[in-house]
């Protein structure tokens, strides 16, 4: 395990019990599309790239024969299976590895879906490439993730919060990033679906036990943004904003 991934099972173990609870995680209409977009794929065996507290496998795991939980935490990976197994979801196997190097055959998998991940892998094409490499010829994968509106100063802004938050952020990539690193791992683009997300602020720095120096930081960027950040991220007196989200389907 190197630096970068230390880093990110030291942010995200402990608080896997919060990732599994979490509201944010728990929903949303990206998970409501992924669970539509597999209705009918009985036999489909998936893999959850990145699980984190688990909610792309206990929604999709009662609609196909088998879910692959993978994630770099093994403490993430043991929540999700108590979780697991007290919903009854007993289709649903958990491994653990980085997003870089998968411990999987070639073309192992009808479905890759990964959801809030991506901004942490160390790896972005190289993961991609392995996503590529383990779907099935003619499968589909869907990535889900916090994205980049693309302009310099709401991206600056954008990931510098992020980081204050959680020091193991790499990067929110804008659309144009996501296609063209998919791309350049063989996918082609079958479709993206733009959303708003909006993040309450106490909440959102509570899950990652952001220290009060960071997020007094993050409440200082907000307040020095001019007013075309602050109306795109419609940050709101508490602290609470929006953030642009796509699910982007593609096909090996």
């Amino acid at each position: 395990m190197n630096r970068h991934e230390s880093l990110v099972a030291r942010q995200f173990g402990p608080r896997a019990a919060a990732y599994v609870e979490s509201e944010v995680h728990a929903r949303g209409a990206d998970l409501d599309e992924a669970v539509e977009r597999l209705r009918g794929e009985s036999q489909a065996r998936v893999l959850d790239l990145g699980c984190g507290g688990g909610h792309v496998s206990f929604n999709l795991a009662p609609l196909v024969r088998e879910v692959v939980a993978y994630d770099l935490s093994s403490e993430m990976l043991a929540a999700v299976a108590q979780a697991a197994s007290g919903r009854g979801l007993e289709n649903i196997a958990t491994r653990q590895g980085s997003a870089e190097v998968l411990p999987f055959e070639d073309a192992s998998f009808e479905f890759v879906v990964s959801r809030y991940s991506a901004h942490h892998w160390h790896g972005f094409g190289q993961a991609l490439g392995e996503a590529y490499r383990v779907l099935r010829p003619g499968g589909t994968a869907l990535f889900m993730d916090a994205v980049s509106p693309g302009a310099t100063l709401p991206d600056t802004f954008l990931q510098a919060i992020e980081l204050l938050r959680d020091p193991s952020h790499i990067r929110d990539y804008s659309v144009g990033e996501w296609t063209h690193g998919l791309e350049a791992a063989g996918f082609t683009i079958r479709g993206v679906t733009k959303r708003r997300v909006r993040l309450d602020f106490k909440s959102w720095v509570a899950r990652m036990n952001t220290p009060p120096l960071h997020a007094e930081a993050i409440r200082s960027l907000q307040a020095q943004m001019p007013e075309d950040v602050v109306r795109h991220f419609e940050i709101e007196p508490d602290g609470s904003f929006t953030i642009d989200t796509a699910t982007i389907e593609a096909g090996s």
